[in-house]
């Protein structure tokens, strides 16, 4: 039988079950999509334990209709405000006479790094390996079969609230799905939407979402800084909706339906007056303005949520935006003329079969948990996680730390 590979992204706005199998060239095919609004979350957490797990039960069902199979566990994005990283060191010596770098020694270095004093109520969910030295010898990515007396790694630390978490698992256990791994969603959305090459020069990641803008550096082919952001399309709709006078559920359609950043080159035929179904009438200007205001905001914040302020030694590969809100027409040059970094919107990749839903900026996570959970596939756990460049616990792991 081919197995099964399922992945529930749990959205602030949505949620989507991508479910499908693997062929025997290890792609995957995607065979069933459950996609429905997300109730009972807010700027990517639970609020609701009742209503988050009646959404995730639809979307698992109709995952489960489309395709025909059972989806009995699944890899499942977390973010969320709770979540914040650092960056760690860890050393040890290699204590045998042949000096030679062995497997267990990358385990020993991985965990001497996460040696960190953290609060009670916070877990680490991803220690990831940036890179490696040997003795003096800098930027080692693998240095298994090297020889050396010292390892030092430098590894980027995620952490999480383990309520938080505890609540995302319960929502997903409640309706039969176990979880197969918990992956930070910039981390799973860099699997879908960018390319080896940018990865290695230099990239900044921005997904846009509903609640929050998740946000991954990459550099050296590994990640190199995480944060989450609470401002995404959320927040533009609350613009709208107060400033032009409009409930909220209308303002959400009227910025999908007309929404521009570039207010400024729109024709004279567009210099209109807009009705909507409860008799409302706005200015098409005035609507168009007060996104491009948002989100010139909110591209000033992913800056400053760097590390760097070089952008162009950071991230030579420049800005790619994904997710829902990445999809507002004029976007991408907004973002080159207001940040002046190179920018492009990306879409998921790597996958087939029922796809046409998923060509799309929104579903960038619930690809890229499929594509993380392929990778890993027939590995063992400790190896999967560094050679993907992520270090978070499977099932036993997730009960040791988050009381699961």
């Amino acid at each position: 039988m081919k197995k099964v590979i399922a992945a529930i992204d749990v959205g602030t706005t949505k949620i989507c079950t991508i479910v499908g199998t693997l062929d025997s060239g290890g792609n995957i095919q995607v065979l069933g999509v459950g996609l429905v609004p997300s109730h009972g979350m807010h700027k990517g957490m639970v609020v609701n334990v009742e209503e988050a797990k009646e959404s995730v039960a639809e979307s698992v069902r109709r995952a489960e209709q489309a395709s025909g199979l059972k989806i009995e566990n699944a890899y499942v994005g977390v973010t969320g405000r709770h979540i914040s990283s650092m960056n760690s060191h860890g050393v040890v010596a290699i204590p045998r006479n042949d000096r030679l770098v062995r497997q267990d020694d990358l385990k020993r270095v991985l965990a001497a790094a996460q040696q960190i004093n953290l609060p009670d109520d916070r877990k680490i969910l991803h220690a990831i390996p940036r890179s490696y030295m040997l003795d003096n010898q800098e930027r080692i990515k693998n240095p298994v079969g090297m020889h050396g007396f010292r390892l030092d790694v430098e590894t980027h630390i995620i952490t999480a609230a383990v309520a938080s978490v505890q609540n995302l698992v319960k929502c997903i256990r409640s309706v039969g799905v176990e979880i197969q791994d918990l992956i930070l969603e910039p981390l799973a959305s860099g699997e879908a939407v960018l390319t080896p090459e940018e990865r290695e020069i230099g990239v900044i990641l921005a997904d846009i979402g509903g609640g929050t803008t998740d946000i991954a550096v990459f550099k050296d082919g590994s990640i190199y800084h995480t944060s989450v952001i609470p401002v995404a399309g959320y927040q533009v709709t609350s613009d709208l909706s107060i400033g032009l006078g409009l409930p909220f559920e209308i303002a959400e359609a009227m910025k999908k339906k007309y929404g521009n950043v570039y207010p400024e080159v729109l024709t004279k035929s567009q210099e209109t007056m807009l009705t909507v179904e409860d008799g409302h009438s706005v200015s098409y200007r005035d609507l168009c303005n007060i996104i491009k205001v948002r989100m010139e905001e909110l591209l000033r914040l992913i800056l400053l949520e760097m590390p760097d302020s070089n952008y162009a030694s950071l991230a030579p590969a420049g800005l790619v935006l994904t997710g829902g809100s990445s999809k507002l027409a004029g976007l991408e040059a907004l973002a080159r003329t207001t940040i002046r970094i190179p920018t492009r919107i990306g879409e998921p990749m790597g996958v087939y079969g029922i796809t046409d839903i998923l060509h799309d900026p929104a579903q960038a996570t619930g690809v890229g948990l499929l594509l993380w959970g392929t990778r890993n596939q027939g590995k063992p756990a400790w190896e999967a996680k560094r050679q993907s460049g992520v270090l978070s616990g499977f099932v036993k792991v997730l009960k040791k730390f988050f009381g699961i």
